[in-house]
């Protein structure tokens, strides 16, 4: 029986799901790029790189190729780029939705705080025990 899409596509973004896998996603959608530079703009050890670089290469994400002794990766994909553009422009209206919500809030006369007093007070009222104190 063959797995299904939905499983297959949860553990494609699972591979997604790691700061430094999409970071090196991002570097490569841009151009092709030697471990070397990567590491200067990922900012971590050259062993941790290496193990999300194997992540990415299993999952058929990136290719590397060998020039002497250095090592090229690019993208198996271009979508992987569009995929990464798509994510950005729905994060980019998440936030913008959230700052709306926050500026209503503000204007309305609170500074949001008490929103979080409120929900922490329902949820202190969901547990009283009706011992009054």
């Amino acid at each position: 029986m063959s797995t299904p899409l939905y499983r297959l596509k949860a553990e494609f973004f699972k591979t997604l799901g790691h700061p430094v896998r999409i970071r090196v996603l991002e570097l490569l959608s841009e151009r092709d790029h030697a471990v070397s530079e990567m590491l200067n703009e990922v900012g971590v050890e050259a062993a941790h790189l290496s193990q999300q670089l194997a992540v990415l290469r299993r999952a058929g994400l990136v290719t590397a190729r060998r020039e002497g002794s250095t090592v090229h990766y690019t993208l198996a994909d271009p979508g992987v780029a569009e995929l990464l553009r798509v994510a950005r422009t729905i994060l980019t209206g998440v936030l913008a939705g959230q700052a709306e919500l926050l500026a209503d809030l503000r204007a309305a006369g609170g500074s949001g705080d008490d929103v979080a007093d409120e929900a922490g007070n329902e949820a202190g009222d969901k547990n009283d025990d009706g011992s009054g104190g």
